[in-house]
Parts: C-alpha cells; sequence; structure tokens
C-alpha cells in the first residue's frame, strides 16, 4: 500500500500514474465533504442503475453508502481465507491518498457471506455468493459527526487524468446534489404465504428428540415466510422505516442486480479497531411489554429464565473459547444485562479483548461464525442437523455481513431480522433455538414476533422523506 497524503486529486492521479508498475493500477482518493442526508443519496443513486450497498452501526455514528464496484473479491467454500489473501493483495498493491483517521476512510471493502456454504444453494440466492467483499466505486462516509467521499477506480498510464476528473466530477455531482423523489404508489404487502409451517414445526419436534438423545444442546431452526407486495420495493424508504423503528440495531442493505438482501439486525458478531476487540453475546428472547410495568416484568421474567440464559451461556463460553487462542486481556461481565429493542428484548453480555499479531477480523470472523445463536451447540452437529431438516437454504440469513478499510477497522454483524427484496416479492426469515425443552408451538410463536421489524416496515409504510 502506497499512502500519499495531502495532494490535489490532479496531483495524486499523475503521481499514481508515474509510480504505477502494472498495465492498471488501484487508486482510492478521499475528501470530506459538506453534511448529507445518505437516505436520500442512496435513494437518488438508483439512477445509475449500478448496485448501491448502505450499512450504519447501531450506535448511529457510523454510516457507508456505496455505490457500484471497481473490484469484487469473491471465495468459495474457503472463503476466510481465500478473502483474506485476496483483500492482503489489494492493500499490497492500491495506492491511497486518505488523510483522514476515521475508521471506514480510505479504500474499504463491504459486504457479506453465506451461512453454510456445504449446504446447495438455492435458486432464490443465485446471485449471492458464498463470500463476496465489494470495492465499491464510490462511497459516502458518515463518521461521528464528520463526512467523506472516497472514490475507487483503476487507472492505465494513457489515461488522460483531466478526462478522469470530469468523470469523478460528473458522479460527485450527482452524490451531492439532491434530485426530487418521484411519487409513488403506496407500497402494501396483498398476500402473504407460511412456507410449510407444520412440516417445521416437525422438524423442532426432530431437534428436542435429538437432543433428549444427548446428541446436542441446541439447534437453531429458521423458517420463511414470502409476501407479495402491489408493485416494486422502494429500498431507500424501506431503510427510512428501518432506521425509525430499529434505531438501536444495525441497518443494512446489499443490492445483487435486481435483488436486495436487507435487514435491521441488533446482532454484533466483531467489531476490531486496530488491535481493540469488541464481540457481544445477544441470546435469549422476548417481547416488550405494552406499559413500563409490563415491560419490566417481561425483563424481569427472561433475565431468571433458565433456558434463555442457558441459550445465553452457550454464547458467551463459544465467544470466549473463540477468541481465547487469538486474543489477550480479555474481560467478560459475569452477569447479561437487557438489551431493549423496539418490539423485543434480548439478553446481552459485551466482551473486550486485544487481538495478538499476526491475526486479523477475518481469523475472528470464521472461528465466532456460527454463534450459538444461528447454529447451535455443538457446532458440527446442529449443523448437520440443520442441512437435513430445514425447509430454507439460509444463504446469507444468519451469516457474517460487514465491512474493513485500509487503516485495519472492521466491523461485522449477524444478518438475523431481515429479508430478500425481489422486485415485488420479500422473503422474509426468522429462527428460534431448540432446547430440551422447548415447544414447537411456543417456538413458531417466537418466529413470528422475530418476523415483526421487517412485517412491521412492509405492512404500515410511509414513503416520505
Amino acid at each position: 500500500m502506497i499512502e500519499l497524503r495531502e495532494m490535489e486529486l490532479s496531483s495524486f492521479l499523475y503521481t499514481a500514474i508515474e509510480k504505477m508498475k502494472t498495465p492498471k493500477q488501484l487508486i482510492s482518493w478521499t475528501k470530506q465533504i459538506n453534511p448529507l442526508n445518505l437516505l436520500y443519496v442512496f435513494e437518488r443513486l438508483k439512477a445509475t442503475n449500478q448496485d448501491r450497498i448502505y450499512w450504519s452501526n447501531s450506535n448511529n455514528d457510523l454510516t457507508l453508502v456505496g455505490l457500484g464496484s471497481v473490484k469484487k473479491l469473491i471465495a468459495n467454500e474457503d472463503r476466510f481465507q481465500q478473502l483474506q489473501k485476496q483483500w492482503t493483495t489489494l492493500l499490497d498493491e492500491v495506492f491511497i491518498h486518505n488523510p483522514f483517521p476515521e475508521a471506514g476512510t480510505g479504500l474499504a471493502a463491504i459486504g457479506g457471506m453465506a451461512f453454510d456454504p456445504k449446504r446447495p444453494k438455492s435458486e432464490r440466492w443465485e446471485k449471492y455468493p458464498t463470500g463476496q467483499l465489494t470495492i465499491p466505486e464510490y462511497v459516502i462516509i458518515y463518521n461521528k459527526g464528520n463526512y467523506f467521499l472516497t472514490v475507487n477506480r483503476y487507472i492505465q498510464k494513457n489515461d488522460s487524468v483531466e478526462k478522469v476528473i470530469q468523470q469523478i466530477g460528473k458522479m460527485e455531482n450527482l452524490i451531492l446534489h439532491s434530485t426530487d423523489k418521484q411519487k409513488q404508489e403506496r407500497l402494501k404487502v396483498i398476500a402473504k404465504e407460511e412456507i410449510e409451517p407444520k412440516k417445521w414445526k416437525q422438524s423442532v419436534q426432530k431437534a428436542v428428540d435429538e437432543i433428549k438423545r444427548g446428541r446436542a444442546k441446541k439447534i437453531v431452526l429458521a423458517r420463511e415466510l414470502r409476501l407479495q407486495l402491489n408493485r416494486d420495493a422502494d429500498i431507500a424508504s424501506m431503510l427510512k422505516k428501518l432506521r425509525e423503528t430499529q434505531p438501536n440495531s444495525y441497518i443494512f442493505a446489499f443490492e445483487h442486480g435486481d435483488n436486495c438482501f436487507l435487514g435491521a439486525t441488533p446482532e454484533r458478531l466483531v467489531y476490531v479497531e486496530g488491535d481493540k476487540l469488541l464481540s457481544t453475546c445477544l441470546a435469549g428472547t422476548a417481547p416488550r411489554g405494552k406499559t413500563i410495568t409490563e415491560d419490566e416484568q417481561i425483563a424481569n421474567t427472561l433475565l431468571n429464565d433458565q433456558k434463555n440464559r442457558e441459550e445465553h451461556e452457550y454464547v458467551v463460553q463459544m465467544i470466549k473459547e473463540g477468541i481465547e487462542n487469538y486474543c489477550e486481556d480479555i474481560h467478560i461481565p459475569k452477569e447479561p444485562v437487557i438489551h431493549p429493542l423496539r418490539d423485543l428484548q434480548h439478553l446481552y453480555t459485551p466482551v473486550t479483548a486485544k487481538i495478538k499479531k499476526p491475526f486479523s477480523i477475518f481469523d475472528i470472523v470464521e472461528k465466532l461464525h456460527p454463534t450459538p445463536a444461528l447454529g447451535g451447540v455443538p457446532k458440527e452437529k446442529a449443523l448437520a442437523f440443520i442441512r437435513e431438516q430445514e425447509l430454507l437454504d439460509r444463504g446469507w440469513y444468519g451469516a457474517p455481513i460487514g465491512w474493513l478499510d485500509s487503516h485495519h477497522n472492521g466491523e461485522f454483524a449477524v444478518a438475523i431480522r431481515s429479508g430478500l427484496v425481489q422486485k415485488n416479492e420479500v422473503s422474509l426469515f426468522a429462527g428460534c433455538g431448540v432446547m430440551r425443552d422447548s415447544d414447537a408451538e411456543m417456538e413458531y410463536e417466537e418466529t413470528n414476533v422475530k418476523f415483526l421489524p421487517m412485517l412491521t416496515i412492509l405492512e404500515d409504510h410511509d414513503e416520505s422523506y
């Protein structure tokens, strides 16, 4: 990686062309810009007919909006090692101008991966590779009150610097200057289809039987709710509604052609800032109460519920065991607390540590995925049961999604509370942790509650900004 600081764009381009040793050179240019409404930017970038990416963290102090793709890092079954190798190679080759220390600036890759690479891919997920990190052509970054624009592109020896600057300026003008949003017919759900709910309940009972035979301690089973809309979905307005209704969640959208995987997940897998690591245990779920008193009663019941505490402890121990060979100075609180969302509340325990050299965020993600909250205990036995009995290909649902940058920062969340939009059809996904004393009907009702964050924004959908 060659870093060139405090240069004008033209000087940077001339220097990069002069120093390049290959026919094609990747360059990354970042500058600070004036404040923007990033959801508005995301909406008007639809006119480019290029794939868009949206990522906003649970603290609401970091948002990334990506457009297009200058390069895609794509991996198969051995995805963590493949993506790590491709990312390292890319960093060795890129010319970067980025005088800013903020996370997300500089060269950034954003994407995700499939829950289980060993599961045969269904037609529904054909546009989503087993692993893919995208280097967008343009990234707009919001970080704690500051706004930045990063341009990534390949240049060649015979490129006209003036023409490249003109091309960048034209796109920058589209990004920075708003246009009117066209009014559309109100979005409505006109049909719902639960995918084989009786068979799903039967699979829950089979999981209980497996656990009682001592073959597993916990198995997570997911199911699908398929919706038909009165017209093609407006991704930007769905994101706006998610931000309003799920303020403590990660809000994300990954467009792949005319498909978009989006959602609002409360579950962080890992955050890395330099060598500092933060992971969180989020397992054990209950609904919110209708009054403050009822809400507190439900929270207290959740904190003292044996099944939920046991589920939560599996995740705590898994994270501890997963990172201990890669980290030092590990700190885990002795008791969980309640993490409230709009529709749900969860048991929550933060885990902090320091990553040892030469390990990276890819090593941590590989070790932690899937957590017991999405797979089960023991991991391989639970995954084998899921492959055999689950009625859907999870695709990117329940899998790591996130970003990393050339500052060695990055964050991955677990893609729950999510759906796959395909024009005017939406597949929603929800799962539950099956334990020894699980009841199939109660687990079914729990999944209905977990559908609510996505279902609510589609059934009560106001598209005004």
